[in-house]
């Protein structure tokens, strides 16, 4: 049998600030979707493993180095998505906050820049429908892991987690209820660190303890946010 199937990887990259989702995209510099935006990745070499190649590529296309990093889905079953070849792609969903981070093109990037999830323009490949699926898997795990934490400075205010929540689920929330509920999970500590807004009194900032959340998880603990 002679096959000739290359193996890529893809990452959906999201950030958040400014109360809004956006997700890094890069301009190729070749190929016959020269000119196209699209997710950074590319095709796994020989010697690597899939989760060594995504990172190698958001590095080299981007600059960015994440944490979070989770396999999303496989696709391939488009022969064409690619016109070069037949390309099968595994792609990664990874959250990160932006602030301060450097992004810069380089090697088969013209360019580099976060986009809101909201004007994502019409991409190279099957891009697009990954993103699509990325950003429903980011909206249904926030309900059911603190994956939204990740999105965060260290240090964060509680409006900010609030409006976070909103903004990425599209939803308005009770918000006594939800500083009640996440406040009850003790998983997140107010500390002595304060934030001097340019309006309005000076506000308390908090602190996600991943170490508690771990032992909790390991406990069976639940952690549930539902919206009405």
């Amino acid at each position: 049998m002679n096959q000739n199937i290359k193996v890529a990887v893809d990452a959906v990259v999201f950030g958040y600030n400014d109360n809004e989702l956006k997700v890094v995209l890069i301009q190729q510099k070749f190929g016959t979707s020269h000119n196209f935006w699209a997710l950074p990745g590319g095709l796994v070499q020989e010697n690597e493993t899939l989760i060594d190649a995504v990172k190698r590529e958001l590095k080299e296309e981007t600059n960015l180095t994440v944490n979070y990093l989770e396999q999303l889905y496989t696709f391939g079953d488009d022969l064409k998505r690619d016109s070069r070849n037949r390309v099968i792609s595994i792609a990664y969903f990874a959250l990160i906050d932006p602030t301060g981070l450097e992004i810069k093109a380089d090697t088969d990037a013209e360019n580099v820049h976060w986009f809101s999830i909201k004007e994502i323009p019409n991409l190279a490949f099957d891009h697009n429908k990954i993103i699509n699926l990325a950003f429903a898997r980011l909206k249904s795990k926030l309900s059911y892991q603190p994956i939204g934490f990740d999105l965060l400075p260290k240090y964060f205010l509680f409006s900010e987690l609030e409006n976070l929540y909103c903004s990425i689920l599209e939803k308005e929330i009770d918000r006594r209820n939800f500083r009640k509920k996440i406040l009850s999970f003790g998983i997140i500590e107010e500390t002595s660190k304060v934030s001097h807004q340019k309006s309005g009194r000076p506000a308390k900032l908090f602190v996600f303890n991943q170490e508690k959340y771990n032992q909790l998880n390991k406990e069976g603990f639940h952690f549930e946010i539902k919206f009405a």
